[in-house]
């Protein structure tokens, strides 16, 4: 599972055609342009809904929205970098970014490393930079199975679930169950995409449900999201606060919304309103078809990742633009579902608008990997 990803050998030097250049080009930075107005969107929405607390905690009513800047330009280095670079040379380093993962994963467990808040260990501190490894592994794991998966190799059943195994274990305990959803969610599909035979599907969803079903009603507070989703009335001061207040705002939006800066419900009535359920204050402000437009925009830019990965020139870039676009299109579904009480609360955020570091530079970086593919989609191999 952990052998030398064997390099790409180029068969000669073709010229790529001119029009497929422009239109690559063109792709490449029409994804660009996309994410960034729903990330500075997004900052617009954070200072709406945090200068009031940011100004109580902090004394500083641009705190948070300072923060989440500087994580967008760093965010915006990563890109940039990333589409300008060969996609290709990520398979050479597939194991390296893989092994500082589980390192990473492993060091949120280490007293003087780790950062246990909110009753979760989940982050670490670096000295210069607190990062949440959870985030990076959605990355290195879909270039890691992309590089495997594109090799063709046979009989990887056994592999494929011990390597499973070492990326969510760390997770689960932290404890995250949410990540540790879409972690096995985005690997269960890139190993299908790659052509395992059906039968593994039959036996690794139930089973794989059935662990996740286990693990949902195996802690309190996890039980108390299910039967909150069961029946979100039961307790409305209680369990049920969150998911009633989500309700409220998204209930008072109507079809216009009250208007920019006139929301109620994040004058501290509904919780993590920075995070994740900060679209439930779109809702609320900007009305359904504010929160339409929203939604179209994420469609539009999993549409084009969608696009990237049928369009790439070899079985790498496919893999890897797939598993990107996977991966984002489902954090979004699961947050807006959530939302809508669809689902219970997972505790995802959403990508390029929520506040979070972690979560916006990989996002930027998918978007830099997925503008690289675009850009390259015809050359040789």
């Amino acid at each position: 599972m952990m052998r030398r990803i064997k390099r790409l050998r180029p068969t000669g030097k073709k010229r790529i055609p001119v029009a497929t250049k422009s239109f690559g080009r063109r792709t490449s930075w029409n994804i660009i342009i996309l994410v960034f107005g729903l990330a500075l969107f997004g900052l617009t929405m954070i200072f709406n809904v945090s200068a009031l607390s940011a100004l109580s905690d902090f004394g500083d009513k641009f705190y948070y929205v300072k923060e989440q800047a500087q994580w967008f330009a760093v965010g915006t280095i990563v890109m940039i970098f990333l589409m300008h670079m060969n996609y290709r040379q990520l398979q050479l380093i597939a194991i390296p970014l893989l092994l500082s993962t589980f390192a990473l994963l492993a060091a949120v467990f280490l007293p003087g490393i780790g950062i246990r808040a909110y009753g979760a260990s989940r982050w670490v501190d670096l000295g210069f930079i607190t990062v949440q490894p959870a985030e990076l592994a959605k990355l290195t794991l879909i270039i890691y199975l992309a590089a495997w998966f594109s090799n063709k190799e046979e009989k990887r059943l056994t592999s494929f679930l011990v390597l499973l195994g070492l990326i969510i274990g760390p997770v689960i305990l932290q404890p995250d169950l949410g990540t540790s959803v879409v972690l096995v969610t985005i690997s269960l599909a890139m190993y299908f995409l790659s052509g395992a035979p059906f039968w593994h599907f039959g036996m690794l969803v139930p089973v794989v449900g059935a662990g996740i079903a286990g693990l949902a009603i195996s802690a309190p507070y996890r039980m108390q999201r299910v039967l909150t989703f069961l029946n979100p009335s039961a307790d409305p001061q209680g369990f049920s606060y969150h998911v009633r207040q989500i309700q409220i705002a998204l209930g008072s939006g109507g079809l216009f919304g009250v208007g920019i800066g006139e929301s109620r419900q994040k004058y501290a009535y509904l919780p993590e309103v920075t995070t994740d359920s900060i679209f439930a204050i779109i809702g609320e402000e900007f009305g359904f078809i504010g929160a339409t437009i929203v939604m179209i925009l994420f469609f539009v830019l999993v549409l084009s990742a969608l696009r990237i990965a049928f369009t790439a020139s070899d079985d790498f870039g496919k893999l890897l633009a797939g598993g990107i676009a996977f991966a984002l299109s489902l954090q979004i579904i699961i947050n807006l579902s959530a939302m809508v009480s669809l689902i219970p609360l997972t505790g995802i955020p959403l990508p390029f608008i929520s506040y979070g570091g972690s979560n916006l530079v990989v996002s930027c970086a998918m978007i830099g990997i997925l503008a690289s593919i675009a850009r390259l989609r015809k050359s040789t191999k």
